[in-house]
């Protein structure tokens, strides 16, 4: 008996031997396929999280023998990834969206005008908007006018926004609010008209006056508004979002809610290209909290393709005589980037045709000449001369989003015809030459969904696997490279991949857990997949 009670006793003082000895965490995440991304592309089954980072990546029992969890997370054999990085979103777009009428998936002007109708008999608000629409989805792929709109709501201004943001319809109110004639005068853009009257068609620049004519969001529609994309962001797994053009009494808001910790979503904000923005942030070293980045600036060189508003080296193919529009003067832009140059901010400049581009590219390469970790961005990179392509480096960063690809590809080759198609959405040719892509989905112009991302960069499809061969399917990425554009480069593009972008020891634990493995199920269940669970700095955030 008492040599019992002796073995009894030693182990009991071995077993707290061997607890005292190991380390304390937070959390412990086992039975897991773990996608690390880092530099090998390892894989693992458990990590362990303490204060908000990984502390160590690896073999389940092992890491229960050095550590101490206060939780441990079963992950019942599911995939995990690195939080996902959203490279080119419109985060407060997407909320404010959700206070507007939803135009998205209208198969017809007249569907328009249903959804208009039946959100001003539920809202009842003083100047209606909208976004969404896309006459290239309609049996008339022409652009609307506002007669209907006119007759309807006469005394009610209304501005429905193009699906790109690029163009907007407006009834005649909200061109008298806006002070619009058929005499207004503007650079960059178009106001349509037809036969000496307005047709209430707007595109690019002249769409600030009716901006400047609606009423002011309020603090709490403000609030509301991030918040609201911060729930839909989570939902689908993304942890960062680059919101690509804002200014700063925006971010001072997402600043203040991220110290009240209402927002936990990390954003990487590039401030809009306005004298106001530019003189409040360029004199002074960039923002940087554990949530908040602020080190860019967001310039627009040209509008979009879908509106025929982007800048092409020679006419539209189904436009004689046009050409698109730069929506500043080169000189300008010039200015600009040399402004950037001598700062210490990054330059994102939206371009989507390819003498775009060229003016891009080329005045990137002759500032950054001398200067080789800048790393600007050229967002969207959509048409690209071939000549042009030898530009794109890892200082010169293609940021595209591949379901623009997915969205165009039915009418992409009527504006550009058969062989300046070739060098559109190449999205493998921009991989090859610059080492690196980064990937985001550019909501509220596309879905949220990165799971729709995933799918376009890898098959070249749509939802209904067409075209059955996929889209130009020799510049689809692989599911590595998409994963990668879609958090380690995403995260070199903005300057953070020593802290995100990999489940790695002592980066922030963000992570999800997904109900399918992305990198091995059938390529047409990618877009279904769904987020279990969501997770920033180790905290459940989904």
């Amino acid at each position: 008996m008492k040599n019992i009670l002796i073995a009894c006793f030693l182990g009991f003082a071995l077993i707290s031997c061997n607890s005292e000895n190991k380390a304390e965490v937070d959390l412990m995440v086992f039975n897991a396929e773990v996608y690390t991304v880092d530099e090998n592309f390892n894989t693992a089954e458990a990590f362990v999280i303490k204060d908000g980072k990984f502390v160590e990546v690896g073999n389940a029992d092992e890491l229960q023998e050095k550590y101490n969890s206060a939780e441990k997370l079963d992950a019942g054999g599911k995939s995990v990834f690195p939080g996902f990085i959203d490279g080119h979103a419109h985060f407060y777009g997407l909320g404010l969206q959700q206070q507007r009428v939803d135009l998205s998936g209208t198969k017809s002007f007249e569907e328009v005008v249903q959804r208009i109708v039946d959100f001003q008999n539920k809202r009842d608000v003083p100047f209606i908007t909208g976004r969404g629409w896309d006459q290239n989805d309609w049996e008339r792929k022409e652009f609307p006018n506002k007669d209907t709109l006119d007759e309807l709501f006469p005394d009610t201004p209304i501005a429905l926004t193009r699906i790109d943001g690029h163009a907007l319809l407006a009834n005649q109110a909200a061109l008298d609010k806006a002070g619009i004639t058929t005499e207004t005068s503007f650079n960059g853009g178009d106001i349509e008209q037809k036969n000496g009257k307005l047709t209430g068609i707007i595109v690019d620049n002249p769409m600030q006056l009716i901006a400047e004519a609606q009423p002011e969001p309020s603090t709490k529609e403000r609030v509301n508004a991030l918040l609201d994309a911060q729930r839909l962001s989570f939902k689908y797994g993304l942890t960062t979002v680059v919101d690509a053009g804002i200014d700063k009494e925006i971010i001072q808001l997402m600043d203040s809610l991220h110290k009240d910790e209402s927002l936990k979503i990390r954003l990487y904000a590039m401030i809009s290209n306005t004298k106001e923005n530019l003189d409040h942030y360029l004199d002074k070293d960039p923002i940087k909290t554990e949530r908040l980045h602020v080190r860019s600036v967001k310039f627009y060189g040209d509008g979009a393709l879908g509106s025929r508003g982007a800048a092409l080296k020679e006419e539209y193919s189904d436009r004689a005589g046009h050409f698109g529009a730069l929506l500043s003067p080169v000189e300008d832009f010039k200015a600009t980037a040399e402004r950037v140059a001598n700062s210490r901010f990054q330059l994102n400049t939206h371009a989507i045709g390819d003498s775009a581009n060229y003016m891009v590219l080329e005045t990137y390469d002759k500032l950054l000449a001398n200067d080789e970790d800048r790393r600007w961005r050229v967002e969207h990179a959509q048409v690209i001369d071939e000549e042009d392509l030898k530009y794109f480096s890892k200082n010169i960063i293609p940021s595209v989003q591949p379901t623009h690809a997915t969205s165009d590809m039915y009418w992409a080759e009527d504006r550009l015809g058969d062989k300046r198609i070739q060098g559109a959405y190449a999205y493998k040719k921009l991989l090859d030459q610059a080492g690196i892509i980064a990937l985001g989905t550019d909501f509220p112009v596309e879905e949220v969904s990165p799971f729709l991302t995933f799918y376009a960069a890898v098959a070249r499809q749509d939802t209904n696997n067409f075209p059955q061969e996929g889209f130009m399917k020799e510049q689809a990425l692989s599911r590595e490279e998409t994963l990668k554009g879609m958090t380690i480069w995403a995260a070199y593009a903005n300057f953070e991949e020593e802290e995100k972008g990999s489940i790695e020891a002592g980066k922030f634990a963000d992570f999800i857990i997904l109900d399918k493995d992305i990198m091995k199920v059938e390529q047409s269940e990618i877009p279904g997949i769904k987020v279990l669970e969501t997770y920033v700095n180790g905290e459940q955030v989904y």
